[in-house]
């Protein structure tokens, strides 16, 4: 059974959070919800966390206070969900470790598409069937050989 990529989503609105959940679930995500930046920053330290949706204005903190926090504690791949849409906020999002900024309102196939090009599902099935092929191969390979050997030998 392949093992699903794991989205914490960081958004203190109870509908963004839930629309953010039910996209990001029918796109294969096993999706983490919290309100706040403390939780999430507390969440984010999870190694299995793949993706992380953070809102930038949280109620408990700035958000790009949490993202720096989360920066420190996690290497996956930051997406901002927010309503701040100034060219200004956007470099501070990107210099406080995001890897995609998207405004709210926002289309829930956009979310998609972005959380599907930062984090790919099928990346790790793909990398252990290359695995598998090259494995397979490399046994082909030796069988081969032994083969040739034993030929070679009996003339």
């Amino acid at each position: 059974m392949e093992k699903k990529l794991v989205c914490l989503v960081i958004e203190d609105d109870d509908d963004i959070r839930m629309l953010v959940t039910v996209v990001l679930t029918r796109a294969g995500f096993d999706v983490r919800a919290v309100a706040n930046g403390a939780e999430g920053i507390v969440a984010a330290a999870d190694p299995s966390v793949s993706l992380i949706t953070l809102d930038l204005g949280l109620p408990d903190m700035d958000g790009h206070i949490a993202a720096r926090a989360i920066r420190a504690l996690s290497k996956a791949p930051l997406l901002f969900l927010t309503a701040r849409s100034e060219e200004d906020e956007i470099l501070a999002g990107m210099a406080s470790g995001a890897a995609a900024y998207l405004t709210k309102p926002f289309h829930p196939k956009d979310l998609q598409e972005i959380a599907l090009r930062l984090c790919p599902p099928a990346a790790p099935a793909r990398q252990e069937s290359a695995r598998q092929e090259s494995a397979r191969r490399d046994s082909t390979r030796r069988d081969s050989t032994r083969q040739d050997s034993s030929a070679h030998q009996r003339q």
